[in-house]
C-alpha cells in the first residue's frame, strides 16, 4: 500500500458523527449558560439601549451581516484571476512564448 492510500484512509476527529454531536452539545450548553448568565450578571452600561433584552446578540448578528456584505462588495474589485501568480518569476521572453499555449480558436 502506498503512502497516498494510507493518507486517504486516515480518520480525523470530526469524521466521526459522534464527535460532531458532542461538540454541538457543548456549543449548545455554552449558549444556554450565556443566556442564563445574561439575567444574573449586572452589566455596567454606557447607553440606555444596552439594557434592552438581547441587545448584544442582535448587535453582534447585525455586525457580522454588515461585515459579510462589505466583504462581498470588496471582492468585486480585490479579486484576482485564478492564475494571477502563475507568471511570477518568469522573465518577459518566457511570458511571450507562453501566451498562446492552450488557446484554441473556437470560432473556426
Amino acid at each position: 500500500m502506498s503512502n497516498k492510500n494510507m493518507e486517504d484512509d486516515k480518520t480525523y476527529f470530526f469524521d466521526k458523527e459522534k464527535n460532531v454531536k458532542r461538540l454541538m452539545h457543548i456549543f449548545y450548553g455554552c449558549c444556554a449558560l450565556l443566556f442564563v448568565l445574561d439575567f444574573v450578571i449586572h452589566r455596567h452600561v454606557a447607553h440606555q439601549w444596552e439594557n434592552l433584552w438581547g441587545f448584544y446578540p442582535l448587535y453582534g448578528f447585525v455586525g457580522c451581516v454588515v461585515l459579510v456584505l462589505i466583504a462581498s462588495w470588496m471582492r468585486t474589485f480585490l479579486m484576482r484571476p485564478e492564475d494571477y501568480y502563475a507568471d511570477e518569476g518568469k522573465n518577459d521572453a518566457d511570458k511571450k512564448t507562453d501566451n498562446n499555449v492552450g488557446e484554441q480558436n473556437v470560432d473556426a
